[in-house]
């Protein structure tokens, strides 16, 4: 693999690492330090409203369950959507404004969530939490890893995975003892949910991020003042590199996707594809509560799952950075397809809490990988535009899995279980085969 910010890279990559990039140990960089403060409090904002959302829906505001599944599909496109445009600006703007306007409009939506009188108000709170986070993801993600070399980057995404999941364990946690505290009112607890929320978007203001020189659209033609001919002859240089990368393909808008090689193309089909076999937890959760958990054990059956991979993804992380990242990424499918061709067969409880738990694996092993996999494959001027679109377009298969596992769930899920566990078993197949040079820059 090529180190981002070798010859020919951009600007902000040459000479010597920026403050924001300065670590202690070669990787663990403030920001990455931050950011994962960060995530892991919206996350147990999120968390905490994840599993009594379906209830405060059909319980408190007298949904059909129908209008569940439509606020979750309407808010993960809109999230979806709005990645690829995020990942498309941020490469070209400043990315901590671009951070901390996708947390606040997270908290906001929280908000709106607590206050809400009806479903519609709920599906527009839903609709902007996940706006927040798409216009965050790329942004952060790009941001996270400046200043860490390629070699370190599993490792780093890791870190931050683990952090971020360790808020989907503390936030469920939360939301049962304050439901208890509560009396089993559920408003109130919405209200809880928006204080991590706020703060998460108070912490982004530590965030550093140096000043890049926006790339030209045109090439000036510098004219040299007498005796400043060194000067000019370096500016002249400078412009004519940043003008290189116009011209192969580093322009605003879609243009800017041109400059992305290859193999990162290869690499964002096939995750992709796999992606749309990889149906929300949600249902997943129904599963549980179909072969007979309570609403307790659905919760604590999660936060198993979270746990696991919490504590998973930064050894995983740190394994993709001495192994071939698509053979980490390899080993985490046939933890998904274990733990989903399990889940469609037992009647077991305790088997489905320890099927649950390997499907944490599954998410440690792909997660943060996925993400240091694809930025390996490109050069420090396109990691947000890079991560928008890998993340755009997963989501967006999650979302169409979502849809057509929904539809072919009739009774207790089996088929679609068993048809997403052969096929990601099939995907990982594939990866654990076929040679480094298809997947590695």
């Amino acid at each position: 693999m090529t180190q981002p910010g070798g010859s020919g890279g951009p600007v902000e990559d040459a000479g010597p690492q920026p403050e924001a990039g300065k670590a202690a140990g070669g990787w663990l960089t403030r920001n990455l330090a931050v950011l994962s403060g960060v995530s892991f409090l919206q996350d147990a904002a999120s968390e905490l409203l994840y599993p009594i959302m379906p209830i405060f829906l059909t319980a408190v505001l007298g949904a059909p369950a129908a209008v569940v599944g439509a606020v979750e599909g309407v808010a993960e496109g809109a999230a979806s959507v709005t990645k690829l445009g995020a990942g498309l600006i941020g490469d070209r703007f400043a990315r901590k404004p671009l951070i901390a306007g996708g947390y606040g409009l997270a908290a906001f939506g929280k908000l709106l969530i607590a206050l809400a009188g009806s479903w519609p108000a709920v599906l527009a709170g839903r609709v902007v939490d996940r706006l927040g986070k798409g216009v965050r993801g790329a942004p952060r993600d790009a941001l996270l890893v400046a200043g860490i070399p390629a070699a370190a980057r599993g490792r780093a995404f890791g870190l931050h995975r683990t952090a971020d999941t360790l808020g989907a364990v503390v936030g469920p946690l939360l939301g049962l003892a304050a439901y208890e505290l509560l009396q089993h009112r559920i408003r109130p607890l919405l209200v809880v949910a928006v204080v991590p929320a706020v703060l998460s978007v108070l912490l982004v203001a530590a965030v550093r991020e140096d000043h890049r020189p926006p790339v030209p659209s045109a090439v000036p033609v510098p004219v040299p003042a007498p005796g400043a001919e060194n000067v000019a002859a370096q500016e002249v240089l400078a412009v004519g590199e940043a003008a290189d990368g116009v011209r192969n393909g580093d322009g605003p808008g879609l243009r800017g996707l041109r400059g992305l090689p290859p193999v990162y193309w290869r690499v964002v089909v096939v995750l992709a594809g796999f992606s749309l076999v990889n149906f929300p937890d949600a249902l997943l959760l129904l599963r549980l509560n179909e072969i007979g958990f309570s609403v307790t054990s659905v919760i604590l059956a999660y936060v198993t799952y979270n746990a696991v991979y919490a504590l998973a993804s930064y050894p995983a992380g740190a394994l993709s950075d001495r192994l071939p990242r698509h053979r980490v990424f390899g080993i985490g499918l046939l933890f998904f397809g274990i733990g989903y061709l399990g889940l469609g067969l037992v009647h077991d409880q305790w088997l489905a809490w320890i099927l649950l738990a390997v499907y944490g694996l599954f998410a440690a092993f792909t997660d943060g990988v996925g993400k240091g996999w694809v930025s390996s494959l490109v050069d420090g001027g396109r990691q947000a535009r890079a991560q928008g679109v890998f993340q755009g377009a997963t989501g967006a298969g999650v979302l169409l899995a979502g849809i057509w596992a929904g539809l072919a769930w009739h009774g207790d899920g089996r088929l679609p279980l068993l048809l997403s566990g052969v096929a990601g078993l099939g995907v990982a197949a594939a990866l654990l085969t076929t040679r480094a040079r298809h997947w590695a820059r």
